[in-house]
């Protein structure tokens, strides 16, 4: 089913090519469904390309989502011209009155700094404190799992040696979860950060399940007793050639990187990379849908979210 979004979007031109069904407002009024409304909070310097992503697998499934695109008001964004912004996205004052079934927040490049001297930390922990009672169900990303990890439980980060960069094995610890249905024993997904959520300090907290872990990357996939709240430290929505972008960016700057493992052939940069990651990416997304939103949200917006839900 298809991802509702505006005609100006410009992720709507990438998706038609690639065959992804979309709908538009005119056409979606004349259907007697109630789309899910999920809300993107988009927290990239990089957001069309982010978003474009995030749409991609949230239409892989057989459910129609209505889409709604977030910013912050209290940091304005750099890269994004502000037409974007204007046309394509809200601020949080302006959704604050509405429910939605899902929502996503994505990762940032602040993952260095202390959560408090984020620009816009306050209005990140009003938004997290108000999706408590307005939002079904919130899929963090990468650093927005760093972030709702601590707001929400004290869990603090740390930084790593070196840059965790490239594609990795992961490894089920529950296969009776829900969000994990269809998964491999060993699957693999990609990774790209300086910082790291440690299990000794996940451990103390008992409402938190590890649901899948890598060797060499870490912790992945933690959720909530409940199901409402799911955290993944990678980039599962990565494009084929996302790592390499920032691998490049990087090495014209001068910076220091290493190669990201696991991604080009024999970690030749020269070789295109190979996408190992895509079949995981889209089931995880459709699992978190349909079981996390779809099958558990109320039919009734204003009931969101439902109490006497079991994780």
């Amino acid at each position: 089913m298809p991802v509702k979004i505006p005609n100006t979007l410009p992720a709507r031109v990438t998706l038609e090519r690639e065959n992804i069904f979309v709908m538009d407002e005119e056409r979606a009024i004349h259907q007697d469904i109630r789309a899910l409304r999920v809300a993107i909070l988009n927290l990239m310097p990089t957001k069309i390309a982010t978003e474009t992503q995030l749409l991609r697998l949230l239409s892989n499934s057989a459910l129609q989502v209505e889409v709604t695109l977030l910013h912050t008001a209290t940091y304005e964004s750099k890269n994004t011209d502000a037409d974007h912004l204007l046309n394509h996205y809200a601020t949080f004052n302006e959704v604050r009155g509405e429910k939605f079934d899902g929502l996503i927040v994505t990762g940032a490049p602040v993952e260095q700094m202390p959560f408090e001297e984020v620009d816009y930390w306050t209005e990140l922990t009003q938004i997290f404190d108000w999706a408590e009672t307005n939002v079904e169900s919130t899929f963090y990303i990468c650093w927005g799992a760093q972030a709702g990890l601590y707001h929400r439980y004290g869990i603090p980060k740390y930084d790593l040696p070196r840059k965790m960069f490239g594609v990795f094995e992961h490894r089920l610890l529950n296969r009776t979860s829900s969000l994990l249905r269809g998964f491999d024993d060993i699957f693999l997904a990609p990774h790209s950060r300086h910082t790291e959520i440690r299990r000794a300090d996940v451990e103390k907290v008992n409402d938190l399940d590890i649901l899948a872990e890598s060797d060499e990357a870490g912790l992945y996939i933690l959720g909530s007793k409940d199901g409402r709240h799911l955290f993944i430290t990678g980039h599962s929505e990565y494009d084929p050639l996302t790592l390499k972008a920032e691998y490049d960016r990087d090495v014209n700057k001068g910076l220091p990187i290493h190669v990201p493992k696991n991604y080009y052939p024999n970690d030749d940069p020269s070789q295109p990379p190979t996408v190992r990651w895509r079949g995981h990416a889209n089931l995880l997304y459709s699992n978190w849908l349909n079981y996390h939103v779809y099958q558990v949200t109320p039919y009734d917006v204003n009931q969101i979210p439902r109490t006497n839900r079991a994780g």
